[in-house]
C-alpha cells in the first residue's frame, strides 16, 4: 500500500468510495469532488498499485467552500487543517487504512503548526467515527445543528 496525493483523475473512485460511506461522508457529486480537490491544501489516498482504497480531503481556512460545518470552524478559528471527508472502500475497512491516512494528516498538521478540525454526525449517529476520532486525539469543541443534521465538532491540537 502506498499513500500519495489524490488527482482529479481519481474523482470517479473517490466518489464511489464516498458513496459507500454514506451517510457519514455526506453526499456529493463527482463534480463536487473535483471542486473539493481544487479547494484542498492536502488530499491523499491509499493505493494498491492504481486501485484507490481510501482517501482524505483536507481544506485550509477561508476558501470559498460553502459547507456550513466548514463555516462553523472558519468563524471560530483562524488556523486549521479541516478534514472535509475521510473514507475507506467498504471491502477494505478494518485494515488500518483510515489510521494510516490520519497519521499523514497529523504529520501534515504538525509540520504546518495548525490543529486539525473535523466533524462527526450525531444525527444520524456515527458512533464508529466518534470513537475513531477520539482514538486519534480529537476532543469535542462544540455541537452544531442545521436542518435534519446535528454534528459533533472536534479538534486535534
Amino acid at each position: 500500500m502506498e499513500i500519495r496525493d489524490l488527482r482529479a483523475l481519481d474523482s470517479r473512485s473517490i466518489w464511489e468510495i464516498n458513496e459507500q460511506g454514506l451517510p457519514g461522508t455526506g453526499k456529493v457529486s463527482e463534480d463536487e469532488i473535483i471542486a473539493l480537490l481544487e479547494f484542498s491544501s492536502f488530499s491523499i489516498g491509499a493505493y494498491d498499485n492504481d486501485n484507490l482504497l481510501g482517501f482524505v480531503i483536507c481544506l485550509p481556512p477561508a476558501t470559498e467552500y460553502g459547507s456550513l460545518n466548514y463555516a462553523w470552524f472558519n468563524h471560530r478559528y483562524d488556523r486549521f487543517l479541516y478534514v472535509d471527508r475521510i473514507a475507506v472502500s467498504s471491502d477494505r475497512r478494518n485494515q488500518k487504512i483510515g489510521s494510516k491516512l490520519y497519521k499523514a494528516v497529523i504529520d501534515e498538521s504538525i509540520a504546518r503548526g495548525v490543529p486539525i478540525a473535523a466533524e462527526v454526525n450525531l444525527r444520524p449517529p456515527n458512533l464508529d467515527s466518534i470513537r475513531f476520532h477520539k482514538r486519534h486525539g480529537f476532543t469535542e469543541v462544540g455541537e452544531f445543528t442545521h436542518g435534519e443534521k446535528s454534528v459533533l465538532m472536534m479538534l486535534r491540537e
